[in-house]
Protein backbone atom coordinates (compact mmCIF):
# COMPACT_ATOMS: atom_id res chain seq x y z
CA UNK A 1 0.00 0.00 0.00
CA UNK A 2 1.21 3.47 -0.83
CA UNK A 3 1.79 5.70 2.19
CA UNK A 4 -0.50 8.65 2.79
CA UNK A 5 2.37 10.95 3.83
CA UNK A 6 5.83 11.26 2.31
CA UNK A 7 8.44 13.34 4.11
CA UNK A 8 11.29 14.47 1.85
CA UNK A 9 14.52 15.52 3.59
CA UNK A 10 17.60 16.74 1.69
CA UNK A 11 20.82 15.90 3.55
CA UNK A 12 24.21 17.52 3.03
CA UNK A 13 26.96 17.10 5.66
CA UNK A 14 24.54 16.66 8.56
CA UNK A 15 26.19 13.77 10.41
CA UNK A 16 26.28 15.68 13.71
CA UNK A 17 22.52 16.21 13.82
CA UNK A 18 21.00 13.14 12.17
CA UNK A 19 20.64 11.17 15.39
CA UNK A 20 18.63 14.05 16.93
CA UNK A 21 16.48 14.17 13.79
CA UNK A 22 15.72 10.42 13.93
CA UNK A 23 14.88 10.62 17.64
CA UNK A 24 12.17 13.23 17.03
CA UNK A 25 10.95 12.58 13.50
CA UNK A 26 9.83 8.94 13.73
CA UNK A 27 7.85 9.34 16.99
CA UNK A 28 6.19 12.48 15.59
CA UNK A 29 5.05 10.63 12.46
CA UNK A 30 4.08 7.47 14.35
CA UNK A 31 1.81 9.61 16.55
CA UNK A 32 -0.15 10.87 13.51
CA UNK A 33 -1.57 7.42 12.84
CA UNK A 34 -1.24 7.65 9.03
CA UNK A 35 0.84 5.36 6.80
CA UNK A 36 4.01 7.26 5.97
CA UNK A 37 7.43 7.07 4.40
CA UNK A 38 10.56 9.17 4.87
CA UNK A 39 12.68 9.83 1.78
CA UNK A 40 16.19 11.04 2.60
CA UNK A 41 18.19 12.45 -0.32
CA UNK A 42 21.92 12.52 0.35
CA UNK A 43 23.26 15.37 -1.77
CA UNK A 44 26.85 14.20 -2.10
CA UNK A 45 27.75 14.66 1.56
CA UNK A 46 31.50 14.58 2.25
CA UNK A 47 31.07 13.47 5.86
CA UNK A 48 29.58 10.27 7.30
CA UNK A 49 25.95 11.20 6.52
CA UNK A 50 25.46 8.50 3.86
CA UNK A 51 26.58 5.73 6.22
CA UNK A 52 24.32 7.02 9.00
CA UNK A 53 21.35 7.11 6.60
CA UNK A 54 22.11 3.56 5.47
CA UNK A 55 22.16 2.40 9.08
CA UNK A 56 18.83 4.11 9.72
CA UNK A 57 17.40 2.37 6.65
CA UNK A 58 18.44 -0.99 8.13
CA UNK A 59 16.83 0.02 11.42
CA UNK A 60 13.46 1.11 9.94
CA UNK A 61 13.24 -0.33 6.41
CA UNK A 62 9.44 -0.35 6.45
CA UNK A 63 9.18 3.46 6.35
CA UNK A 64 12.66 4.60 5.29
CA UNK A 65 14.06 5.15 1.80
CA UNK A 66 17.42 6.70 0.97
CA UNK A 67 18.37 8.27 -2.37
CA UNK A 68 22.12 8.69 -2.80
CA UNK A 69 23.46 11.18 -5.35
CA UNK A 70 26.84 10.62 -6.95
CA UNK A 71 27.76 14.26 -6.28
CA UNK A 72 26.52 17.57 -4.93
CA UNK A 73 23.70 19.04 -7.05
CA UNK A 74 22.14 21.48 -4.60
CA UNK A 75 19.23 21.49 -2.21
CA UNK A 76 16.52 22.08 -4.81
CA UNK A 77 17.72 19.22 -7.01
CA UNK A 78 17.64 17.00 -3.92
CA UNK A 79 14.05 18.03 -3.27
CA UNK A 80 13.08 17.29 -6.88
CA UNK A 81 14.68 13.85 -6.60
CA UNK A 82 12.72 13.26 -3.41
CA UNK A 83 9.51 14.30 -5.16
CA UNK A 84 10.21 11.81 -7.95
CA UNK A 85 10.79 9.05 -5.41
CA UNK A 86 7.83 9.91 -3.17
CA UNK A 87 4.59 7.92 -3.26
CA UNK A 88 2.40 9.66 -0.69
CA UNK A 89 -0.75 11.68 -1.35
CA UNK A 90 0.70 14.43 0.82
CA UNK A 91 4.39 15.33 0.50
CA UNK A 92 6.10 17.34 3.23
CA UNK A 93 9.58 18.86 2.90
CA UNK A 94 11.72 19.22 6.00
CA UNK A 95 15.23 20.40 6.81
CA UNK A 96 17.59 17.90 8.41
CA UNK A 97 18.95 20.48 10.88
CA UNK A 98 15.80 20.46 13.08
CA UNK A 99 15.21 24.19 12.70
CA UNK A 100 11.78 23.04 11.56
CA UNK A 101 10.32 20.97 14.43
CA UNK A 102 9.04 17.59 13.11
CA UNK A 103 6.15 17.88 15.53
CA UNK A 104 4.70 20.63 13.27
CA UNK A 105 4.19 18.19 10.37
CA UNK A 106 0.79 17.15 11.74
CA UNK A 107 -0.50 20.71 11.47
CA UNK A 108 0.49 20.96 7.81
CA UNK A 109 -1.08 17.59 7.04
CA UNK A 110 -4.31 18.66 8.76
CA UNK A 111 -4.37 21.84 6.65
CA UNK A 112 -3.94 19.87 3.42
CA UNK A 113 -6.75 17.53 4.45
CA UNK A 114 -9.00 20.60 4.68
CA UNK A 115 -8.75 20.89 0.89
CA UNK A 116 -5.59 22.95 0.32
CA UNK A 117 -3.04 21.58 -2.15
CA UNK A 118 -0.09 23.74 -1.09
CA UNK A 119 0.59 24.77 2.50
CA UNK A 120 3.53 27.04 3.23
CA UNK A 121 4.78 27.98 6.67
CA UNK A 122 5.78 31.21 8.38
CA UNK A 123 8.32 31.08 11.18
CA UNK A 124 6.84 32.55 14.35
CA UNK A 125 10.22 33.67 15.67
CA UNK A 126 13.23 33.16 13.44
CA UNK A 127 16.35 31.79 15.08
CA UNK A 128 18.67 33.22 12.41
CA UNK A 129 21.23 36.00 12.52
CA UNK A 130 19.96 39.59 12.16
CA UNK A 131 21.59 40.18 8.76
CA UNK A 132 20.08 37.01 7.31
CA UNK A 133 16.62 37.86 8.61
CA UNK A 134 16.77 41.38 7.18
CA UNK A 135 18.14 40.20 3.82
CA UNK A 136 15.45 37.53 3.59
CA UNK A 137 12.65 40.02 4.26
CA UNK A 138 14.05 42.45 1.67
CA UNK A 139 14.29 39.73 -0.97
CA UNK A 140 10.79 38.48 -0.13
CA UNK A 141 9.42 41.96 -0.79
CA UNK A 142 11.39 42.39 -4.03
CA UNK A 143 10.46 38.92 -5.28
CA UNK A 144 6.75 39.47 -4.61
CA UNK A 145 6.78 42.79 -6.49
CA UNK A 146 8.53 41.28 -9.51
CA UNK A 147 7.00 37.81 -9.79
CA UNK A 148 3.61 38.33 -8.05
CA UNK A 149 4.23 35.08 -6.19
CA UNK A 150 3.06 35.57 -2.62
CA UNK A 151 5.23 33.51 -0.29
CA UNK A 152 5.53 35.21 3.08
CA UNK A 153 8.56 33.23 4.26
CA UNK A 154 10.37 31.81 1.24
CA UNK A 155 13.36 30.60 3.26
CA UNK A 156 11.44 28.10 5.39
CA UNK A 157 11.70 24.51 4.20
CA UNK A 158 8.70 23.14 6.11
CA UNK A 159 5.95 22.92 3.47
CA UNK A 160 3.24 20.46 2.40
CA UNK A 161 2.17 19.67 -1.15
CA UNK A 162 -0.78 17.78 -2.56
CA UNK A 163 -0.14 14.94 -5.00
CA UNK A 164 -1.59 16.97 -7.88
CA UNK A 165 1.07 19.67 -7.36
CA UNK A 166 3.86 17.09 -7.01
CA UNK A 167 2.86 15.38 -10.26
CA UNK A 168 2.99 18.71 -12.12
CA UNK A 169 6.39 19.57 -10.65
CA UNK A 170 7.70 16.13 -11.68
CA UNK A 171 6.74 16.91 -15.28
CA UNK A 172 8.90 20.06 -15.36
CA UNK A 173 12.34 19.88 -16.94
CA UNK A 174 13.76 23.20 -15.75
CA UNK A 175 17.44 23.08 -14.86
CA UNK A 176 17.27 25.99 -12.39
CA UNK A 177 14.10 26.58 -10.45
CA UNK A 178 12.75 27.48 -7.01
CA UNK A 179 10.50 24.65 -5.87
CA UNK A 180 8.10 26.52 -3.52
CA UNK A 181 7.47 29.23 -6.15
CA UNK A 182 6.91 26.57 -8.81
CA UNK A 183 4.46 24.78 -6.54
CA UNK A 184 2.64 28.04 -5.78
CA UNK A 185 2.05 28.63 -9.50
CA UNK A 186 0.54 25.13 -9.87
CA UNK A 187 -1.58 25.14 -6.71
CA UNK A 188 -5.32 25.57 -7.03
CA UNK A 189 -5.83 26.45 -3.37
CA UNK A 190 -2.68 27.58 -1.50
CA UNK A 191 -2.48 28.48 2.18
CA UNK A 192 0.07 29.36 4.86
CA UNK A 193 0.27 28.65 8.58
CA UNK A 194 2.53 29.91 11.36
CA UNK A 195 4.97 27.36 12.79
CA UNK A 196 7.68 27.30 15.40
CA UNK A 197 11.34 27.71 14.53
CA UNK A 198 14.30 26.41 16.52
CA UNK A 199 18.06 26.75 16.48
CA UNK A 200 20.06 24.19 14.55
CA UNK A 201 20.55 20.93 16.42
CA UNK A 202 24.17 20.76 15.23
CA UNK A 203 26.47 21.98 12.49
CA UNK A 204 26.15 25.24 10.60
CA UNK A 205 24.13 26.68 7.74
CA UNK A 206 25.15 25.58 4.23
CA UNK A 207 23.90 28.83 2.69
CA UNK A 208 26.49 31.57 2.21
CA UNK A 209 25.71 35.12 1.09
CA UNK A 210 26.66 34.11 -2.45
CA UNK A 211 24.31 31.11 -2.31
CA UNK A 212 21.43 33.31 -1.18
CA UNK A 213 22.12 35.81 -3.97
CA UNK A 214 22.23 33.00 -6.54
CA UNK A 215 19.00 31.54 -5.17
CA UNK A 216 17.18 34.84 -5.57
CA UNK A 217 18.61 35.35 -9.06
CA UNK A 218 17.21 31.95 -10.02
CA UNK A 219 13.88 32.84 -8.45
CA UNK A 220 13.52 36.23 -10.17
CA UNK A 221 14.86 35.26 -13.60
CA UNK A 222 13.08 31.92 -13.58
CA UNK A 223 9.60 33.35 -13.03
CA UNK A 224 9.61 36.82 -14.58
CA UNK A 225 10.90 38.95 -17.46
CA UNK A 226 10.49 42.11 -15.40
CA UNK A 227 14.27 42.61 -14.86
CA UNK A 228 14.86 42.65 -18.63
CA UNK A 229 11.89 44.95 -19.15
CA UNK A 230 13.07 47.34 -16.44
CA UNK A 231 16.55 47.42 -17.90
CA UNK A 232 15.14 48.14 -21.36
CA UNK A 233 13.17 51.07 -19.92
CA UNK A 234 16.25 52.30 -18.07
CA UNK A 235 18.28 52.12 -21.28
CA UNK A 236 15.63 54.15 -23.11
CA UNK A 237 15.57 56.82 -20.40
CA UNK A 238 19.37 57.06 -20.33
CA UNK A 239 19.51 57.27 -24.12
CA UNK A 240 17.09 60.17 -24.13
CA UNK A 241 19.02 61.84 -21.30
CA UNK A 242 22.33 61.34 -23.09
CA UNK A 243 20.93 62.82 -26.32
CA UNK A 244 19.68 65.83 -24.38
CA UNK A 245 23.10 66.27 -22.76
CA UNK A 246 24.83 66.18 -26.16
CA UNK A 247 22.47 68.86 -27.51
CA UNK A 248 23.06 71.00 -24.41
CA UNK A 249 26.84 70.72 -24.77
CA UNK A 250 26.65 71.64 -28.46
CA UNK A 251 24.59 74.73 -27.66
CA UNK A 252 27.06 75.76 -24.95
CA UNK A 253 29.91 75.19 -27.39
CA UNK A 254 28.43 77.55 -29.99
CA UNK A 255 27.31 80.16 -27.48
CA UNK A 256 30.23 80.18 -25.01
CA UNK A 257 33.03 78.61 -27.00
CA UNK A 258 35.31 75.72 -25.97
CA UNK A 259 35.56 75.05 -22.22
CA UNK A 260 37.19 72.37 -20.06
CA UNK A 261 35.49 72.97 -16.73
CA UNK A 262 32.95 70.19 -17.30
CA UNK A 263 35.50 67.55 -18.25
CA UNK A 264 35.30 65.58 -15.00
CA UNK A 265 31.52 65.75 -15.06
CA UNK A 266 31.61 64.12 -18.49
CA UNK A 267 33.94 61.44 -17.12
CA UNK A 268 31.52 60.74 -14.26
CA UNK A 269 28.61 60.49 -16.68
CA UNK A 270 30.60 58.19 -18.98
CA UNK A 271 31.60 55.88 -16.10
CA UNK A 272 28.00 55.76 -14.91
CA UNK A 273 26.85 54.77 -18.41
CA UNK A 274 29.51 52.06 -18.61
CA UNK A 275 28.41 50.69 -15.24
CA UNK A 276 24.81 50.52 -16.42
CA UNK A 277 25.89 48.80 -19.63
CA UNK A 278 27.95 46.21 -17.76
CA UNK A 279 25.06 45.53 -15.39
CA UNK A 280 22.76 45.08 -18.36
CA UNK A 281 25.16 42.68 -20.05
CA UNK A 282 25.28 40.64 -16.85
CA UNK A 283 21.49 40.59 -16.61
CA UNK A 284 21.08 39.47 -20.21
CA UNK A 285 23.84 36.91 -19.58
CA UNK A 286 21.83 35.49 -16.69
CA UNK A 287 18.93 34.72 -19.00
CA UNK A 288 21.19 33.47 -21.79
CA UNK A 289 23.00 31.23 -19.30
CA UNK A 290 19.70 29.68 -18.23
CA UNK A 291 18.87 29.01 -21.89
CA UNK A 292 22.33 27.49 -22.42
CA UNK A 293 21.94 25.14 -19.47
CA UNK A 294 18.47 24.14 -20.60
CA UNK A 295 19.29 23.36 -24.23
CA UNK A 296 22.29 21.19 -23.30
CA UNK A 297 19.79 18.64 -22.02
CA UNK A 298 22.07 17.23 -19.32
CA UNK A 299 20.56 15.34 -16.36
CA UNK A 300 19.50 17.52 -13.47
CA UNK A 301 21.14 15.03 -11.12
CA UNK A 302 22.52 11.51 -11.15
CA UNK A 303 21.32 8.89 -8.67
CA UNK A 304 23.99 6.42 -7.58
CA UNK A 305 21.90 4.12 -5.40
CA UNK A 306 18.46 3.92 -3.82
CA UNK A 307 18.09 2.06 -0.54
CA UNK A 308 14.59 0.71 -0.19
CA UNK A 309 12.79 -2.42 0.82
CA UNK A 310 11.56 -4.46 -2.13
CA UNK A 311 8.13 -5.98 -1.71
CA UNK A 312 6.19 -8.68 -3.53
CA UNK A 313 2.49 -9.41 -3.43
CA UNK A 314 3.09 -12.02 -0.72
CA UNK A 315 5.75 -10.86 1.71
CA UNK A 316 8.67 -8.46 1.97
CA UNK A 317 11.99 -9.57 0.57
CA UNK A 318 15.14 -9.50 2.69
CA UNK A 319 16.70 -6.09 3.17
CA UNK A 320 19.04 -5.02 0.44
CA UNK A 321 20.09 -2.03 -1.56
CA UNK A 322 19.37 -1.72 -5.25
CA UNK A 323 22.46 -1.98 -7.45
CA UNK A 324 24.07 1.29 -8.45
CA UNK A 325 22.08 2.95 -11.20
CA UNK A 326 22.36 6.17 -13.16
CA UNK A 327 19.02 7.76 -13.77
CA UNK A 328 18.62 10.58 -16.24
CA UNK A 329 16.03 12.86 -14.63
CA UNK A 330 15.17 15.32 -17.39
Amino acid sequence: MNPEISVVIPVYNEEAGLAHLFARLYPALDALGYPYEIVYVNDGSRDNSAAILAEQFRSRPDVTRVVLFNGNYGQHMAILAGFNASRGDIVVTLDADLQNPPEEIGRLVAKVREGYDYVGSIRRKRQDSAWRTMASKAMNLLREKITHIKITDQGNMLRAYGRNVIDLINQCTEVNTFVPALAFTFARKPAEIVVEHEERAAGESKYSIYSLIRLNFDLVTGFSLVPLQLFSMLGMVLSIGSAGLVVLLLIRRFLLGAEAEGLFTLFAIAFFMMGVILFGIGLVGEYVGRIFQQVRGRPQYVIKTILQQQQTSEQPEPLHAEPAVIRDRR
